[in-house]
């Protein structure tokens, strides 16, 4: 298995890291890749992942929520960052649209999705990309890039919009949700290839059934693919491969 959103970077996990990484790699979690979502964790990924090379890989971005008035200067830094540690990102990320509490900087998040994209594209890396409340947005701006690639993050939409997105050659990143009593994302997969699906946690946030509530970690995927086994109506081990694979491609491990 190999977790493509973890924030690992989290203060969380620092206490017990050494013991936290090895248990995840004990229990078949193979790599786990670490987004940025501002300026002022940008250290704190690339150092995580430095004390665990070709496990832990970093990525950089804006998230939406944090986009403020003064956007243009945080997207400075991080174009100056993203230069001067070329070889090291292997993806441009968490970035997106978020309405779901403020629309204040919803011109600037359009803005400073569209810059982002620009970077993933110039450099031929793919986007971690967080929708939230702005599907009809975010569909539209992606479509304005070509030769893009990547994921939408912690996917939870419709069937309609899986299909949209796997159409641009996007990838879905399924995690906890998917495990919710409530959810109808097993329902929203229908008629989406396996080969289109990767695997996340989002962890810290977002723990699978029977761990709701609880700090997330990467091991505990086995409960997404082993649903996800249910809905494609196969074994563990095919999801684990297949959606291993995919992941791989993607992001060129």
């Amino acid at each position: 298995m190999i977790d493509t959103h973890a924030h690992i970077d989290d203060p969380q996990y620092a206490e017990e890291l050494e013991a936290f990484i090895a248990q995840q790699q004990a229990e078949g979690v193979e790599a786990i890749l670490v987004p940025g979502v501002d300026t002022e964790n940008i250290d704190a990924v690339l150092d995580v992942c430095k004390r665990f090379p070709g496990y832990l890989f970093p990525a950089i971005g804006l998230h939406p929520e944090n986009i403020t008035a003064g956007w243009e200067q945080d997207m400075n830094f991080m174009e100056q960052d993203l230069l001067a540690h070329e070889n090291e990102y292997i993806a441009i990320g968490e970035i997106g649209l978020d309405y779901h509490f403020d629309t204040t900087y919803k011109a600037e998040q359009q803005a400073a999705f569209r810059r982002q994209l620009g970077w993933a594209v110039e450099r031929d890396l793919p986007v971690m990309i967080h929708s939230r409340d702005a599907t009809e947005d975010c569909l539209n701006i992606l479509r304005e890039f070509r030769g893009l690639r990547g994921v939408m993050h912690c996917y939870s939409g419709s069937n309609e919009t899986a299909k949209e997105i796997i159409k641009m050659g996007l990838y879905l990143g399924i995690g906890g949700i998917i495990t919710f009593k409530n959810s109808k994302l097993r329902d929203y997969l229908g008629g989406i290839p396996l080969e289109r699906i990767v695997l996340e946690t989002d962890a810290p946030y977002m723990a699978p059934v029977p761990f709701r509530g609880q700090r997330n970690e990467s091991r505990w995927m086995r409960y997404v693919a082993e649903e996800l086994a249910r809905v494609y109506n196969t074994d563990f081990a095919h999801i684990d491969a297949v959606t291993t694979a995919n992941a791989k491609a993607l992001f060129r491990l």
